[in-house]
């Protein structure tokens, strides 16, 4: 049987934003798994289920994925994006997958929350706050997410790609609710992180942070910092130098190589 890689994606993104890794990763012989967020939980009693999306939050998320590893007939590896990558950092810890990819990550409690909060903070503040979901603007998009596509890239992914998330996930994520990890767990799969070096959302000073964090354990943990690359990396162009690069390290610890 193929080796099973569970893809996740990050906050704003549809499972799409995928497309390129998973057709990469499959002739490869990975069988891709692309699941979506969603709430694992039935809605109270009276909530319509419309709802539900807007009131997920990250514990709720990873319960998801990790329903969706512990179903799988082998553990699989974890890859994720932006706040996928958080998610990685967390099912690691539980001793789910058998080793993860974490590109561009949000950090785990106790890592430089102002540099998160920093990147945040216009979002957070867009709309009112009342409002259960966010959405990203497409100035946003185009001047901090992809600023190395052209205008008509930027606004045709803008349009295929980005979704509203649930403001409270976010608000979670800043205040580092629900995000720790034991980062001296000796017990953990190999990590590799991924950095863009010019990435606007989680820069690269950022992810050596959350590197250093992790070195606390004796667990093999890996660093990569692509240069000229923006948080867009897992779709912009060049997309296939990371793409290839996750799978020859994810090779490297399964013994392959």
């Amino acid at each position: 049987m193929n080796r099973p890689v569970l893809f996740i994606h990050d906050a704003w993104l549809t499972t799409a934003i995928w497309e390129h890794f998973k057709s990469r990763f499959a002739a490869c012989g990975y069988t891709c798994i692309v699941p979506p967020w969603h709430a694992p939980r039935p809605p109270a009693e009276g909530m319509p289920p419309a709802t539900r999306p807007a009131i997920l939050g990250i514990a709720q998320l990873i319960d998801h994925y990790a329903s969706i590893a512990e179903g799988l007939p082998a553990a699989p590896l974890l890859v994720g994006h932006g706040f996928g990558g958080l998610v990685v950092q967390m099912l690691l810890d539980r001793g789910l997958g058998s080793a993860g990819i974490a590109i561009a990550p949000v950090p785990p409690r106790g890592v430089r929350r102002d540099i998160l909060a920093f990147a945040l903070l216009p979002l957070l503040l867009k709309g009112g706050l009342h409002e259960l979901q966010v959405e990203m603007t497409f100035a946003h998009f185009a001047a901090r997410v992809a600023q190395y596509l052209s205008p008509q890239e930027q606004y045709a992914a803008y349009r295929r790609y980005c979704v509203a998330i649930p403001r409270r996930i976010l608000y979670q994520a800043v205040l580092g609710i629900d995000s720790g990890v034991d980062f001296a767990n000796d017990q953990r799969a190999p990590l590799l992180l991924i950095a863009g070096k010019n990435d606007r959302v989680i820069r690269a000073s950022l992810v050596v942070s959350i590197y250093h964090h992790h070195h606390r354990s004796i667990a093999p943990t890996s660093y990569k910092c692509f240069a000229g690359r923006s948080h867009w990396l897992i779709a912009e162009p060049n997309w296939e130098e990371v793409a290839d690069y996750s799978i020859e390290w994810s090779q490297a610890q399964s013994g392959r190589f």
